[in-house]
């Protein structure tokens, strides 16, 4: 469905003077199937989201491949890789002032007509329905921003989803909701769901774990075996006492 081969991302090193180089990806290599949830995870400053950011085309590969349904996108702008099914969910969503809700979707899916925005704003869960017309400005919460982005990537019907960070700036009673939501859009979908994450909840919905270290691919597995790597590597330590708390030991 898509595969990355002997992918590289590097920038200048100012440690190594002007001529020298660091690698931000290193190297990967990994094919992602047509259905799956997968959870990429690693230190900070490990390369995740610059991985994830590679394959929208955010960032441009220096060496290597992608391959998205057997069609070579590795040179594709943002534009036509969304037009092929790709879409990208940002830790940090955009703010528009002057913007609503109702604008937002009807650009992002092509829908005007009320009754299909309705069913998309019920598809995602959002209540009242009157959110439609909030403006997507400073006023909204971290939780509001993120349901309206999740909203706008979910409606696009993507082939290929990567959410990056979609935990950030959000209450915990959501975190579980949202999984169950990009749990559902797999399968009745069969979305190929990517999210960039430490949180303990979406790790443990994932079929597959890929850890990710100084730029490569260390680890691709389940949560159970991948759980001694990641204390080694100081990302986070799982105790399943540490359910529904913000405890440091706790996967987060």
């Amino acid at each position: 469905m898509l595969e990355l081969k002997d992918l590289y991302f590097t920038v200048p090193d100012n440690n190594n003077g002007n001529a020298g180089k660091r690698n931000i990806i290193d190297g990967i290599n990994f094919t992602f199937e047509k259905g799956k949830f997968y959870a990429i995870t690693g230190p900070n400053g490990s390369g995740k989201t610059s991985l994830a950011k590679l394959i929208m085309g955010i960032n441009p590969i220096s060496q290597g491949r992608i391959i998205f349904e057997g069609r070579d996108i590795s040179t594709l702008s943002i534009t036509d890789r969304s037009k092929s099914g790709i879409a990208y969910s940002f830790q940090q969503p955009a703010r528009f002032k002057g913007i609503t809700f109702r604008d937002l979707l009807s650009i992002a899916t092509g829908i005007t007509d009320e009754k299909k925005l309705l069913e998309i704003v019920l598809r995602v869960g959002i209540c009242p329905l009157s959110f439609l017309d909030k403006e997507i400005d400073a006023k909204l919460s971290g939780g509001e921003i993120k349901k309206i982005e999740l909203a706008t990537t979910i409606a696009a019907n993507p082939k290929l989803a990567i959410y990056d960070e979609p935990d950030t700036g959000i209450d915990l009673w959501t975190i579980g909701p949202m999984v169950n939501l990009l749990k559902k859009e797999l399968a009745e979908h069969s979305t190929t769901t990517l999210v960039v994450s430490h949180n303990r909840v979406f790790l443990e919905a994932a079929d597959i774990i890929l850890i990710v270290d100084k730029g490569r691919l260390v680890y691709t597995g389940d949560l159970k075996n991948s759980l001694p790597l990641l204390e080694n590597l100081s990302v986070c330590t799982y105790h399943s006492s540490c359910e529904g708390e913000k405890d440091a030991g706790c996967l987060r």
